[in-house]
């Protein structure tokens, strides 16, 4: 992972637990200025977590800069790898709540928020919810969760991309149940059996991880080969899938109109696979007012070096 157009690395200067109700905790850490600007970064997934590189998108001497693991995912507790794993308090409603909690334990008042795949989802829910919170919104490989964008990616579209790697994620499916991949999975990654789930997390996570960049990047692939972080990974993306985020299809697209006023970046790698760029569109041609930043040579991932450098300008620009 080539990370020269970001910040240098920091460290964190407090970290914390958040207890949220349900039984979860939430890891958290701030790094950069404690007097700095607020902004809170918003991973993707559902279920990915946080790592220390994503600090870096933010000018450490401007940012107060917050990073927390979503409920079930990274270090927060407990984990959806667990066997006997209970998602039923992992919900959409239940991460905005988080976000909002951990504002105001954090005691700011207004607050960017930063979000990519998922994370852009997130943010865009998080913002309709409570405009208010939110000074600007960057955003990232825009998903929103409508029906298109998951059959496009999980049900068979972009096979014909990648048929050799489609190959790979369809091996776990019995052939008289892929008519439906996204349930079919559901059944196997709930399966409180290790020789049931851990398979087919695997060839959720590698079909994501393998097809996420413009060229393949093996430390990614690698990273999501670890049984436990795939497992928790596609355990939480498929329950959101199957639930389609609570949402009501284009919901998110269709609620810009009460958050227009909130500056706002989009960034859209040209040859995502994994979000095609239909969704960034169409949230463009809904909410004019932001601008649509286009990266002609990129695919899905925040590493991918023009990705990276489009991110960085849009904070140094609301830095100040």
């Amino acid at each position: 992972m080539d990370l020269d157009a970001l910040y240098p690395p920091i460290e964190p200067y407090e970290t914390g637990e958040l207890l949220v109700g349900d039984g979860h905790r939430l890891y958290w850490e701030v790094s950069g200025n404690p007097e700095g600007k607020p902004v809170v970064f918003l991973h993707g997934g559902p279920g990915s977590g946080t790592s220390p590189w994503q600090r870096r998108f933010f000018d450490p001497a401007a940012y107060r800069i917050v990073l927390f693991d979503q409920r079930g995912c990274g270090r927060s507790t407990p984990h959806a790898s667990a066997p006997d794993a209970d998602l039923r308090f992992i919900t959409t409603a239940h991460l905005i709540a988080d976000i909002e909690l951990l504002r105001r334990n954090l005691g700011v008042e207004q607050w960017q928020v930063f979000g990519g795949s998922w994370g852009s989802a997130l943010a865009l829910a998080y913002a309709q919810a409570h405009p208010e919170a939110v000074s600007e919104l960057v955003l990232r490989g825009i998903f929103t969760l409508r029906r298109e964008e998951l059959e496009w990616f999980y049900e068979g579209g972009a096979a014909a991309l990648f048929p050799d790697l489609w190959e790979e994620y369809l091996a776990p499916i019995p052939v008289l149940e892929r008519s439906h991949l996204i349930r079919a999975y559901h059944r196997r990654l709930f399966d409180p059996d290790p020789a049931v789930h851990e398979p087919a997390a695997l060839a959720w996570s590698r079909w994501e991880a393998s097809t996420v960049t413009l060229r393949p990047d093996a430390a990614q692939i690698a990273a999501m080969s670890d049984p436990r972080t795939a497992t928790a990974f596609a355990r939480i993306e498929n329950h959101f899938f199957v639930n389609r985020g609570w949402w009501t299809e284009g919901q998110l697209i269709a609620g810009v109109d009460g958050i227009r006023h909130i500056p706002a970046v989009i960034v859209q790698g040209r040859h995502d696979v994994c979000t095609p760029m239909m969704t960034a569109w169409d949230l463009h041609t809904a909410w004019p007012e932001a601008d649509f930043v286009v990266v002609d040579d990129a695919g899905h991932s925040a590493a991918e070096p023009g990705i990276q450098r489009a991110l960085r300008a849009a904070t140094d620009r609301f830095a100040g």
